[in-house]
């Protein structure tokens, strides 16, 4: 029987993070204003959320930084700007994408950052590559989790053996990333048994990541909560890449912790999220993003789809069955 079922109390080893300015600024290439990043931190402060990611840790020299914001980089300089002395209830996360960020050189020490964890991005692909940098962070000092992206389109024995080399690392927490938004409720009931069994097996914590294609990002995430996962990932408005992510106004109200509150997130929308939209920038779930997730296919078609203001789904089916 589930957690879950325990209705009347909640699992006080339950951490929310708050994702919105990472997954979020892949939508508006993170050109978010102090003022809404400011605001969202103490917003985050008074729903009682346990970390707010505040972007990627990109390497300047593979992306152009007069063509992306600030959180796109994440500077110390910059966070602290955001967050003064910071906040010991709010704990700062960063991304580093393997592959993608210099993070020899762009991760400094924890005692000199206002930093608290980096979450290390990977494909199985790169496990290697991932465990040096898992490594070099807690040499550093930092909280570390590891984000396997597009576990859908994986082998199961292969995510075993990956579970296993995170093991037996110095990695705190192991998310599940359902990166292309394809995963049912019951395939990720299976998933997140799996990476449970591995995390009290190794002593780890377990983390998840949802994509909303299918309209199941929320779902999943009560899901797995209720399967002993304890890290759980949500955006404001469920603002994110193509469909989207797990909302936090939704995720939130379902926790039962006392410390989760949903009112200052609704304010946060009404005020900053609504006027977004009204400037143009576009997530959340569609036919298109629908598409990928049942083919199981990277969303990147559909967000073409979606900026080039297309309607003919029809067509479009076509096009990614041929390519399927």
């Amino acid at each position: 029987m589930k957690e879950i079922s325990k209705l009347m109390d909640f699992r006080p080893s339950i951490k929310v993070l708050d994702a919105t300015l990472r997954d979020g600024g892949l939508v508006n290439d993170f050109f978010f204003t102090d003022e809404f990043v400011k605001e969202l931190y103490q917003t985050n402060l008074k729903s009682g959320v346990d970390y707010m990611e505040f972007g990627y840790k990109a390497d300047k020299e593979l992306f152009d930084v007069n063509k992306f914001g600030p959180c796109k980089f994440c500077d110390d300089d910059y966070i602290r700007k955001i967050v003064g002395d910071g906040d010991p209830n709010l704990k700062i996360a960063v991304m580093a994408d393997v592959g993608r960020c210099n993070y020899k050189q762009d991760i400094i020490k924890k005692a000199d950052s206002p930093i608290d964890m980096v979450r290390v991005a990977t494909y199985l692909n790169t496990m290697p590559a991932a465990i040096e940098m898992i490594e070099d962070a807690k040499d550093k000092g930092y909280e570390v989790s590891c984000n396997i992206m597009a576990i859908s389109s994986g082998q199961e024995s292969d995510v075993k053996v990956a579970l296993d080399l995170l093991g037996k690392s110095n990695v705190d927490v192991v998310y599940i990333v359902d990166s292309y938004g394809s995963i049912y409720p019951e395939q990720m009931q299976r998933i997140a048994n799996l990476y449970v069994e591995a995390g009290e097996k190794y002593g780890k914590k377990i983390g998840i990541h949802a994509h909303n294609n299918l309209q199941l990002a929320f779902a999943n995430t009560i899901e797995c909560c209720g399967d002993g996962v304890d890290y759980l990932d949500a955006t404001y408005a469920a603002m994110g890449r193509g469909a989207g992510n797990c909302a936090m106004e939704l995720l939130l109200g379902f926790l039962k912790n006392p410390k989760y509150k949903t009112f200052p997130v609704l304010q946060f929308i009404e005020k900053h999220i609504n006027k977004l939209k009204e400037n143009g920038i576009v997530w959340g779930y569609d036919l298109q993003y629908m598409m990928t997730g049942q083919l199981n296919q990277h969303p990147r078609t559909a967000i073409e789809f979606t900026k080039n203001k297309r309607s003919d789904f029809a067509e479009f089916y076509k096009e990614i069955v041929a390519n399927d």
